[in-house]
């Protein structure tokens, strides 16, 4: 009798989990597949051949004592965004990556997808680019929604990290249960 309920039970929970899995499967699938479609991306922008993220080009001197100030290459990028790509551009920074051993220096904007890198020293226009890799990222960590409604704190991407974390949990120890509970079933019949 003792066997019969253990083996009731048992199914009775692989049920159950075969139920959380299938319908927390169904109410996430499409942030799944967004996620997934952007994680390998973002895995490959690298070796895109410069699609999703651009080459970094090479700067005229790697010794920074032959460098222009940051400030006076914060503002002719911002001459070189607002005269070259549109007059409407916001010139608000999002990040500077100084790369000493390219010679330059990119300039990465806030409220839009458009980046600069200029040379250290000369502070000479190397390459403009569209940022799309960081486009993919807003999408895969779900920023692109704060972005656009205009969060003050980043609320949405930090509540949505979380379930698709808790979810993904979810999937693993669910998924992990389906495969292993009916083996557990058959070993102790």
């Amino acid at each position: 009798m003792k066997e019969k309920n253990t083996r009731k039970n048992q199914a009775k929970i692989l049920r159950l989990f075969r139920k959380v899995h299938r319908t927390t499967g169904a109410a996430l699938f499409i942030f799944f597949f967004f996620i997934s479609i952007t994680g390998l991306l973002l895995g490959w922008k690298k070796h895109s051949g410069g699609i999703l993220l651009s080459k970094s080009y090479q700067g005229t001197s790697t010794d920074l004592k032959d460098w222009l100030s940051v400030d006076s290459l914060h503002t002719l990028a911002n001459a070189y965004l607002l005269k070259s790509v549109s007059p409407e551009l916001s010139t608000e920074i999002d990040r500077i990556d100084i790369r000493k051993e390219k010679g330059m220096v990119k300039f990465v904007y806030a409220n839009h997808l458009w980046g600069l890198q200029l040379d250290g020293a000369t502070g000479k226009i190397l390459n403009t680019e569209r940022r799309y890799s960081d486009l993919i990222e807003h999408i895969h960590d779900g920023s692109i929604l704060d972005n656009y409604i205009g969060t003050s704190n980043n609320q949405i991407k930090v509540f949505y990290t979380t379930v698709m974390g808790i979810a993904l949990l979810v999937f693993t120890i669910t998924g992990f249960w389906l495969w292993y509970g009916p083996k557990r079933m058959r070993r102790n019949n």
